[in-house]
């Protein structure tokens, strides 16, 4: 491509492809997509972008579309790649000025100039790092700054690069220019410093920019740049002078409040703090020296009255998160045996306890919670005009994160953690001094006693020796929860949060009755904020371990019908989807007993679902509850098919957009649907169809879509299998060409129990996958799992389809042009010889009975593996045998009778109605149907009238001594 004759054709195309309307740029993207191979177009985009004299649009996607370039055709062995000699003509050209105008074409021209920088420097651009050191030394404002800008991109870049080599030639670099990135950041330091004393502003700010920038660049090279920087002057003396420089920046923080300029001293005081919060994070045995530093600046600002009004909030986040940090580091911390602690961790924890003493961590504790626990007013302000926002929030809403609660609250917990000998007590003293209900009239005691107990339900676990809870439930917090008063809503929504937290921590099971009592008086509370905070801590209590339904029963009518009332209330997305969380965790602990209880959510469940066409989460939250509701429900789950169905095939039909979040869940309410439904349906047969394309996706869903296809086999064998197993065969034979070993099992059980509950259907339906399951047994699979489950689909085929099982083994035999006795001499040979990869007591009888089924048998080749066939029989017998105790006789402990109902204790869920289904097959299974003692009896019975008394024992002459000595004592008295 000229560049001369190209640069207007590809100027006319970037003008088009700027444009608004879609018909006129379409075309023009096509063209440059088209261009981007060619040889010279990179060089016609770095003429047109740096061409000041064009439109700022078209020079902005100039710069966008060689950026994207870099990534695609800057390497070597790209394909289309650029030549070398248009990339030195390429990097020359962008570092030939730095006089862009426009801020943000600028920093795109320096991020490109990075990725080049990333791929080149410095061996292929050794003068990159010259000639920016070079600009940034101009008089000339812009070009200094744009040199500047450049400089840190550069520097980012080379800084994230992580393999060894190109690690010591970052190190090489920082060693090279770390003093000039000193000398800039405290020149342009002190030049900021001196405007502000001044005034100067405009002057002042924009030394404050190169001051960022300069801050940024010295940042990546301190943190990156140097394997040992304890041992390098200049790192530690500009880490030390950081403090120093912190604290004057803060001071100049009171200066030109709510100017552009107090944002970017806000940004320049955080940068500060980030390279202290990463040098410790990358360098912690470097960081020891500064420990003591650290501490003292981040305490004064944060937990004395000093720095008030002049720190700002993201700045205390990050002193915590300093002293956080320190607390929690493990290398500042000796091993449990002294003597083996290393000298740096020793040096750290004896200035960490020089440090936290006594009084300082008595005021930092009670600071924490006496001063940045409170509720601030514009929190209370969003209680009362926007409760359920307000409710998210506290719970961990988005904005939440980004607060300094979460951060506060981290911080308290995790010096509590490790001083907790010093602050238990002063946190005891303080709920000492809150016994009783607070004056209503009070506000701020209000706010401390909910502070106060914030700390107590956040260290619950922390206090668990040294708080008698139900003493503390009964005697006082109970009584907080009757005060009735407006403002006294902060106390009641706290204490029954607190409860909460103390519930699986220390709780005495005898006192939940009194809980159930309080939560069912809260459910009914005028505050909204109240009502859902004891739905929250409901979920909590339902949820623990040592939750009895029993005690809950006498409250869930109405607690369940006061939840379903929050339900309707609530408008926000977040917060129906946390009462539904609440409503599908009380329908699963009590499970069949909410049955009496659930028709109205079942009315409102529809109109939810359609009014959250737009929230898929709120979807999934509805899909689980549904699931739920179907297990409580079990076969009365039929009455909700019309909207259910419908449900079901929107969340698993993968050519409906919302399937990415839906899916999951969907795919677990529609098993859990086939497993309750007590017959099949049309519709249930008819959403089937979406099983093929969830096959094809190979996710991590696969087990599940295994576990409802089985479900259906079990539903209706012969229905589903007539109307689908054709296409399943299909998409099984495309599975298994690329699967993992455990999908190859899940795929044979399918089949294996497609045979056993539809024995003629199962074999003729899946008679494609057959004969390399045969021939995965001959051959000898390797896979001990997968063996054994080859060993049972031949099996179930074997004993409960022989006829098939032989013109199989007949057609296979032709393919392979053997004889069909040989064939059939090596897959017992190999049976015999893999019987202990199969595990399983069934699976083991299922094989004995079905090599039994060869017998009586007048082959020569049958014959020949008749010891092989008695070896496994009587290993069976001693897995399936119980001898009984009085009779001395042996009994076949598999055998079912359809008398004995299972037992159940009360911790087992009733059993569904698919495990109904798989209890009515099991008794006509040969499994659980025939004795194989009395099988063995029979076979060896009929092999000797076929045989003759002669050739008979002929043939158990081939049997082991010791084995037919077993045989013959499991078939005493027959």
């Amino acid at each position: 491509m000229d560049i001369h004759s190209a640069s207007s054709v590809v100027l006319h195309a970037l003008t088009q492809a700027s444009s608004q309307d879609t018909a006129v740029l379409k075309p023009a993207e096509e063209q440059l997509r088209q261009w981007e191979t060619q040889p010279g177009f990179y060089s016609v985009l770095l003429s047109i972008f740096n061409n000041h004299m064009l439109d700022v649009n078209v020079r902005w996607l100039a710069v966008l579309y060689f950026k994207n370039g870099i990534d695609r055709y800057w390497r070597r062995v790209a394909p289309h790649a650029l030549s070398e000699e248009e990339k030195t003509s390429l990097r020359a050209g962008l570092i030939t000025n730095f006089n862009e105008p426009v801020n943000q074409i600028a920093t795109q021209i320096a991020v490109l100039i990075a990725k080049v920088a990333r791929l080149d420097c410095p061996r292929q651009w050794p003068e990159l790092i010259p000639t920016l050191l070079e600009s940034v030394k101009l008089q000339d404002g812009l070009q200094q700054h744009r040199a500047l800008l450049t400089f840190y991109h550069v520097t980012k870049t080379l800084s994230s690069k992580r393999l060894a080599a190109d690690r010591r030639l970052f190190q090489d670099l920082a060693s090279g220019i770390y003093s000039f990135a000193c000398s800039l950041w405290s020149h342009h330091t002190d030049s900021f410093l001196q405007q502000v004393c001044a005034g100067d502003e405009a002057a002042a700010l924009s030394s404050l920019e190169r001051t960022l920038l300069s801050l940024k660049v010295l940042r990546k090279l301190t943190v990156h740049g140097f394997n040992e920087p304890v041992q390098n002057m200049e790192v530690m003396g500009f880490l030390n002078a950081v403090f120093e420089r912190l604290r004057q920046f803060l001071d100049c923080c009171e200066w030109g409040p709510g100017s552009i300029c107090r944002e970017k001293l806000e940004k320049t005081v955080i940068l500060y703090t980030k390279v202290l919060l990463d040098f410790l994070e990358c360098h912690p045995v470097a960081f020891i020296p500064l420990i003591q530093r650290s501490l003292e600046f981040a305490v004064s600002y944060v937990f004395t009255e000093a720095a008030e009004g002049v720190v700002f909030e993201r700045f205390i986040v990050q002193c915590m998160s300093l002293i956080k940090m320190i607390v929690k580091n493990d290398t500042y911390k000796p091993a449990k045996n002294i003597e083996d602690s290393k000298p740096e961790s020793l040096e750290a924890h004896k200035i960490k306890t020089a440090f936290f003493t006594h009084p300082t961590l008595t005021e930092i504790g009670r600071r924490l919670v006496s001063h940045y626990f409170l509720l601030t007013q514009e929190e209370l302000t969003m209680w009362e005009e926007d409760p359920e926002s307000f409710a998210v929030e506290e719970t961990g809403g988005d904005s939440w994160k980004y607060s300094i609660r979460p951060c506060t609250e981290v911080l308290f917990l995790d010096i509590f953690h490790n001083y907790s000998q010093t602050l238990t007590p002063v946190l005891l003293e303080m709920v000492q001094n809150l016994q009783g209900p607070t004056n209503v009239e009070e506000p701020g005691s209000l706010l401390i006693k909910d502070a106060v107990y914030n700390a107590v339900g956040l260290a619950a676990y922390e206090l668990f020796d040294s708080v008698d809870f139900a003493l503390w439930f009964q005697n006082q917090l109970l009584g907080e929860l009757q005060v009735h008063h407006h403002s006294y809503k902060l106390i009641r929504r706290r204490v029954i949060w607190l409860i909460g937290q103390w519930i699986s921590v220390k709780f005495k099971s005898d006192l939940r009755p009194l809980l159930y009592e309080a939560i069912l008086g809260l459910m009914q509370d005028p505050d909204l904020v109240v009502r859902i905070e004891t739905a929250t801590t409901l979920k909590l209590t339902v949820d623990d371990f040592e939750f009895k339904t029993e005690q809950f029963l006498p409250y869930l009518e109405s607690i369940f019908g006061l939840l379903f009332q929050l339900l309707q209330q609530v408008t926000e997305c977040d917060t129906k989807m946390q009462v539904l969380h609440v409503i599908s965790c009380v329908i699963e602990r009590v499970n069949t007993q909410i049955r009496p209880y659930v028709g109205c959510l079942v009315q409102y469940l529809p109109l939810l679902w359609k009014q959250s066409e737009e929230h898929n989460m709120l979807r999934c939250a509805i899909l689980s509850t549904l699931t739920h509701l179907v297990q409580g429900l079990g076969a009365e789950s039929k009455n909700l098919y019309p909207f259910l169905l419908p449900v079901i095939q929107l969340s698993t039909d993968v050519s409906q957009p919302p399937h990415v979040y839906l899916l999951e869940d969907g795919l677990e309410l529609w098993l859990v649907t086939l497993e309750n439904s007590p017959s099949i349906t049309p519709e249930l047969l008819r959403i089937f169809q979406n099983m093929s394309a969830l096959l094809e996706l190979s996710s991590e869903n696969l087990r599940t879509c295994f576990q409802i296809i089985i479900a259906y086999t079990y539903l209706s064998a012969t229905e589903f299998l007539q109307n689908y197993a054709e296409s399943l065969c299909r998409s099984f034979c495309d599975v298994l060409k690329d699967i993992t070993t455990e999908g190859q099992v899940q795929v044979l059980k399918v089949i294996e129990i497609a045979v056993k509950v539809s024995p003629v259907l199962g074999s003729h339906m899946f008679q494609p996958v057959l004969p390399s399951v045969l021939r995965g047994i001959v051959d000898g699979e390797r896979y001990p799992v997968v063996m054994s489950t080859y060993l049972g689909v031949t099996g179930r085929v074997l004993l409960q389809n022989s006829g098939f099982f032989f013109t199989l083994l007949t057609q296979m035999a032709a393919d392979l042009q053997q004889e069909a006795d040989q064939l059939l001499g090596s897959l017992i040979e190999m049976w015999v010889d893999r019987m202990d990869n199969i595990t399983q007591p069934e699976r083991r009888k299922l094989s004995s009975l079905a090599l039994l089924s060869l017998l009586p048998s007048d082959n020569s080749v049958i014959q020949d593996k008749f010891c092989g066939i008695i070896n496994v029989c009587v290993e069976s017998l001693h897995d399936v045998m119980s001898e009984d105790s009085d009779s001395g006789t042996f009994k076949d402990c598999m055998l079912m009778s359809s008398t004995e109902e299972p037992k159940l204790s009360d911790e087992d869920e009733p059993p569904t109605e698919q495990d109904k289904r798989k209890r009515l097959l099991a008794l006509l299974d040969p499994v659980h149907s025939v004795s194989l003692q009395q099988c063995v009896y029979e076979k060896l019975k009929a092999q000797q009238q076929l045989m003759g008394e002669t050739g008979f024992q002929s043939l158990m002459e081939t049997v082991d001594s010791e084995i037919l000595r077993q045989l013959q004592e499991f078939l005493q008295g027959m």
